[in-house]
């Protein structure tokens, strides 16, 4: 553990002797003009700071001096700068006056040496202070080292290292600071950084120490020293260093009291009814409960209306019934194995489960929203998510300040220090376009994670340590302390609607159990475990501690017990008659009047998404110009800009156009778009420019889009930090808040998805099932194999249709008008009912010449195409097509461009399938159809293994009644996506597409 160690040591302090008027005089003489004006507490002359000599109590000025030279070195004269700063950097006794070169009158070789006769004195009086100062600053810095902060006193909480031992003991510390016992009577004045002395500046060294030791050493460990702002340091230290701060009132101890015995009540209920059920129960952390409860009731009072919250599975089952006030019953009735499932999804573990609740808080007598969101054994991967959530819910309210919604974070300790999701999502925390404006994060800290102790899992001395990077404030206390949490949690209240910045609060505490009900700890933690097994329960603590003061009888103890008893008992009765599981009670993302009343939308047609000509010239109009006065863009962009007008002129549209088009015929129906993602503002490939950078002045930009219409929606575009998991995971909760809302995520490459592959797998592809999840987070994945190596080239598409829900051996039983529509309501992720949707998007087609679309393909009365047939000469005799090859994205440009070239337009068609999935059985159909005496063949520039293949070949089969063959064209097998040759690159592409087009493949005929 590393040791903070002061400058200065072995420092005795002393007081300033008495001296004759004439000492005092000829000490005068020899400082000359010293003494200037300083502050803060008060302005000197040389010609007024005679009389503190003359009298003798020169002591008191050089101490203010010593002050004001902290906060300002330049309040002092020279002289004093040069004198304070040799001091403290431990000059010896003699040595740390230099005279600076003078100037006006100089002073004589007498007077200086006067002023060498007087520096041993003065400098014990610096050297007093700077002792005081320094023990003052240790109890600040190292003071949690040595608090009592782990319920079970083996000290598994932090590192195993020596304590620090300037603080430790009163001898070491004395000793340390060159002091010994025959000080601690002596009276200091109290430095400018402490409380501690309340409405005193003075105090004996003795009661320095156990005010000290009462603020920093008890029950509560505060490091906040590292925090680069002195306000916030300074309110810090007024919270924990006032004396009789945290006192309470018999209310507050007796609703504390209430809190714990629901808390602890609870589990022991679930104990006693399901003893062999897993349920991760709170044992040994049950004061979480009021101090979650203390949050929301002090946020509440505040201003806030509504929290979104998130936290593993230890304690949920408590927090929703305790926190969120989930039904008991709704509870209770999940542990019945018989339940049958709804139809609404697959569902999930009990403990994995959310719930949204809007209710009144009975401490401030507020409504106050609470939303505990949903999510998997995954740990911290619901953090990012619940920021996005909380993000939305502020932008969509209008609360700029975080002033109305916020979030709470509930971490395990192995999870918080081990899990990199934990670092990015602190990394958003003051982003301006992903800041919450403070996050409250409540660690519940076993000390163990499943079996593995502290010394193992973490390098830090503490599971909180990576806070310390956004310079959050980290509060570790003895959750044995119930009135100790609770003001814990009240500062953190009052920190986050104060500062708007990230707070930690780590209740040290034990897991009572194994990590579920059934496991055996003793297997690996013998020694701690048996420690638990002695452990008398915090309730039976504080209950005592309270009947002992007065604050409570036993009787009206035992009574709270009863009730809350009798409580659980009733709604146990009641769960009993549940029959069905319904998952949507447990929504935690609710959408009002998006459905019908029985969750079916509230239509089953696919409107036209198409626009008028004139729409489309206005958008192109805008997208080609700069809607500024005075706006200075790059040479190149004007290029860019003048070759989009040109577009517009032509009625046609590349995909950055398009991509205009779409998004500003949102915009001006009034439908909010966010995009996010690394460098999205520009685009990877230079592409977007959504966002215009005036050339001459720093920080002044233009987004186009925002100038669409005057009452248009707003347009969110915005650069993310270098990250995809945090990042996806925000926009995934952000897309939860609303379905009247288009949000984007656009990786740079679409390889890179593969570091969020967690929030893919965990959250958007099962999320309708498992929690009845709405969603319609949209994902951009750069794709296709251009020669750019293994890294740059797949966006890994066989993994997304590998979790399609669809059945490739079963034809859709739809009828023709809303079989497309109903496709998209069963399957699991695309559009139009607000499901993920997932976009494999070009590279180099972006400036491809024939990658484009012409306005008539965009008017009123046009739809999505869900698959593309050919349209050329093919199409005039069918029956002599040979064969009909079917393909998606890039290849297809590839595939023309070959045909072509070898003369074979009228004898081998090809058709683009857009859609993948839900895949257009009824489109394919179609032209399998037309083309009745061709072969099928699939085509893919992917290895056979990856990409398309493996799903799309029974899908065509099933679409043919399995009555003719299809066959692939493409790369065969491979481990990597892609060679990082370029020769061998075409190679590749050479031979598969000769494949595709020798009509004597796969047939043996000539």
């Amino acid at each position: 553990m590393h040791r903070l160690r002061t400058t200065v040591v072995r420092l005795r302090p002393i007081t300033a002797p008495q001296t004759a008027k004439s000492q005092s005089q000829a000490r005068l003489a020899a400082v000359g003009g010293a003494l200037r004006t300083f502050q803060p507490m008060r302005s000197y002359t040389a010609s007024v700071s005679a009389e503190p000599f003359l009298n003798g109590t020169s002591s008191n000025y050089v101490e203010e001096m010593y002050y004001a030279w902290l906060e300002n070195p330049r309040s002092v004269h020279k002289s004093w700068d040069i004198f304070f700063r040799n001091a403290n950097a431990g000059a010896p006794p003699g040595a740390a006056y230099h005279s600076p070169p003078l100037a006006g009158a100089a002073l004589g070789l007498a007077n200086a040496q006067a002023m060498v006769g007087v520096q041993p004195n003065v400098e014990k009086l610096v050297e007093d202070h700077l002792a005081v100062q320094s023990l003052v600053r240790a109890y600040q810095i190292r003071g949690h080292h040595v608090a009592q902060l782990d319920p079970l006193g083996i000290m598994a909480a932090i590192d195993p290292g020596p304590p620090p031992s300037d603080i430790i003991t009163s001898n070491d510390k004395l000793e340390f600071y060159g002091l010994d016992e025959s000080d601690l009577d002596k009276v200091f004045r109290l430095p400018t950084t402490t409380f501690i002395g309340g409405s005193e500046s003075t105090l004996p060294l003795r009661e320095i120490i156990q005010r000290l030791e009462m603020a920093y050493c008890q029950s509560i460990g505060v490091e906040f020293m590292f925090i680069n702002d002195l306000e916030q340091c300074q309110w810090i230290r007024q919270k924990f260093e006032r004396p009789g701060i945290m006192q309470f009132t018999l209310e507050e101890k007796r609703t504390l009291l209430a809190r714990m015995v629901r808390s602890t009540r609870f589990e022991e209920f679930l104990q006693r009814k399901w003893s062999s059920e897993k349920r991760f129960g709170l044992e040994g952390c049950e004061s979480l409960i009021p101090a979650l409860k203390t949050i929301i009731d002090k946020s509440s009072m505040n201003g806030v209306e509504s929290i979104i919250m998130g936290m593993p599975h230890r304690g949920r089952l408590n927090v929703l019934a305790n926190v969120i006030r989930k039904e008991l019953d709704q509870i209770f009735c999940q542990f019945d194995s018989k339940l049958e499932a709804a139809d609404e999804g697959s569902g999930d573990v009990k403990y994995h489960l959310g719930m949204w609740h809007r209710r009144i808080n009975r401490v401030t007598d507020r409504n106050i929203t609470l939303s505990l969101m949903a999510n998997p054994s995954h740990l911290e991967a619901v953090d990012p998510v619940v920021q996005g959530k909380t993000k939305a819910e502020q932008f969509y309210c209008g609360d700029t300040e975080g002033n109305r919604v916020m979030s709470i974070l509930l971490h395990g300790d192995a999870a918080f220090a081990g899990q990199g999701v934990v670092y990015e999502t602190f990394h958003l925390s003051d982003l301006p376009s992903y800041t919450t404006h403070g996050t409250i994060h409540v660690v519940v800290n076993n000390q163990i994670g499943f079996t593995t102790d502290p010394r193992v899992a973490r390098s830090s001395s503490y599971p909180t340590d990576v806070a310390k990077v956004v310079n959050a404030p980290i509060f570790h206390v003895n959750a044995d302390d119930p009135e100790a949490v609770m003001y814990v949690c009240n500062v953190a209240a009052e920190w986050r609607a104060t500062f708007h910045k990230d707070v930690v609060v780590d209740l040290v505490c034990y897991r009572r159990n194994g990590h579920n009900e059934m496991d055996e700890p003793m297997f690996t933690q013998p020694l701690m475990y048996k420690q638990i097994k002695k452990q008398k329960g915090v309730l039976q603590k504080y209950a005592e501690k309270l009947i002992a003061e007065g604050a409570v009888t036993r009787q009206e103890y035992e009574e709270e017990i009863a009730k809350y008893d009798k409580i659980c008992e009733e709604a146990h009765a009641r769960s009993k008659d549940e029959k069905i599981l319904h998952i949507k009670h447990w929504l935690d993302s609710p959408w009002p009047g998006f459905f019908n009343m029985d969750g079916q939308p509230k239509s089953m047609t696919s409107p036209s998404t198409g626009l008028t000509e004139e729409e489309l010239g206005h958008i192109g109009h805008i997208a080609s110009s700069v809607p500024v006065e005075d706006f200075t863009i790059h040479g190149g962009l004007s290029r860019i800009l003048k070759g989009r007008a040109a577009m517009v002129g032509q009625r046609v549209c590349d995909w950055a156009l398009g991509e205009y088009m779409a998004f500003g015929s949102l915009l001006k129906e009034g439908t909010h778009i966010r995009l996010s993602g690394q460098d999205v503002e520009r685009g990877t490939f230079s592409h977007r420019h959504h966002v215009l950078h005036d050339q001459n002045v720093d920080k002044r930009i233009c987004i186009p889009m925002n100038h669409i219409a005057p009452n248009q929606a707003p347009y969110t575009v915005c650069n993310s930090s270098l990250s995809e998991y945090g990042v996806l995971g925000f926009e995934l909760g952000f897309a939860m808040a609303s379905p009247n809302a288009l949000v984007l995520w656009e990786a740079q490459f679409g390889d890179f998805h593969n570091t969020a592959q967690c929030i893919i797998d965990q959250f958007i592809c099962p999320g309708q099932a498992k929690w009845v999840r709405q969603n319609g987070i949209v994902l951009l994945l750069p794709h296709g194999m251009e020669g750019m190596g293994p890294e740059h080239s797949s966006a890994r598409p066989e993994r997304f249709l590998q979790m399609c829900n669809e059945d490739p051996d079963a034809y859709p039983k739809f009828s023709a008008e809303e079989f497309a529509v109903r496709q998209l309501y069963d399957c699991n992720w695309i559009i139009p009912f607000r499901k993920p949707l997932i976009v494999f998007t070009p590279k180099s087609l972006l400036r491809h010449p024939d990658a484009k679309s012409s306005f008539d393909d965009m008017l009123p009365g046009t739809h999505f195409q869900r698959l593309i047939p050919d349209s050329g000469p093919v199409c005039e005799k069918p029956d002599g097509v040979k064969r009909i090859v079917f393909c998606t994205g890039k290849v297809y440009y590839e595939l023309t461009r070959e045909r072509k070239n070898r003369g074979m337009d009228n004898t081998v068609a090809i058709a683009r399938i857009e859609q993948l999935s839900p895949f257009p059985f009824d489109q394919v159909k179609v032209e399998t159809d037309r083309y009745r005496n061709a072969d099928l063949v699939w085509c893919q520039e992917e290895h056979k293994n990856q990409g398309y293949y493996d799903y799309i070949k029974p899908r065509l089969r099933t679409t043919v009644d399995r009555t003719r063959p299809v066959w692939y064209a493409g790369r065969g097998p491979a481990a990597a996506p892609a060679t990082g040759n370029k020769a061998a690159h075409l190679v590749e592409l050479q031979r598969f597409l000769d494949t595709a087009f020798n009509l004597d493949a796969f047939t043996g005929q000539s």
